[in-house]
């Protein structure tokens, strides 16, 4: 009998920070929206740009290219917000990532993905579950729960639900 070997591929949604490609693991995507007016909320740190309302639920928008200390670009027609889904303390939290650009889903065998470097990457390797290739290309496949830690998404969710969230 013939040992069958299988490789593992996994799907990303793809997109850009300026020249530089990224991935999310798409179990962790929600839904791609069109850039919208976010409410800022007074002494966040800067890469929070404050929170959009989605279906009635206050949701905290991340600037990715501040968060990575990569130099601020104007909107244009292909920023967006990606909603992602992090494990938090308490549950799952959705939360808005402002990017230039969508690309496409992709699947990455296992194989084509190798691990974080240690240094000499454009983002902190805590962020960063690996490399991906594709063709003669790279991206940087990241964590949605390294984006952003949990006490700055609930202290944005305390602020956006009002002083009555706020009694502990």
């Amino acid at each position: 009998m013939r040992e069958q070997t299988t490789t593992q591929t996994c799907q990303y949604l793809t997109f850009t920070l300026g020249s530089e490609i990224f991935a999310l693991d798409i179990d962790a995507v929600r839904e791609v929206l069109e850039l919208r007016p976010v409410t800022r909320i007074p002494r966040m740190p800067d890469h929070l740009c404050g929170v959009i309302n989605l279906r009635g639920q206050g949701v905290p928008v991340i600037d990715l290219r501040r968060r990575f200390g990569l130099e601020c670009a104007d909107a244009t027609v292909d920023t967006c917000i990606i909603i992602v889904e992090t494990k938090g303390s308490d549950g799952q939290d959705n939360m808005g990532v402002l990017v230039d650009s969508v690309r496409e889903v992709l699947e990455i065998p296992s194989e084509s993905i190798m691990p974080a470097p240690k240094m000499g990457a454009v983002v902190d390797a805590d962020f960063i579950e690996g490399i991906g290739r594709q063709d003669e290309s790279f991206m940087i496949i990241l964590r949605a729960e390294g984006i952003v830690s949990d006490e700055i998404v609930e202290q944005v969710l305390t602020t956006a639900q009002g002083p009555e969230a706020q009694v502990a």
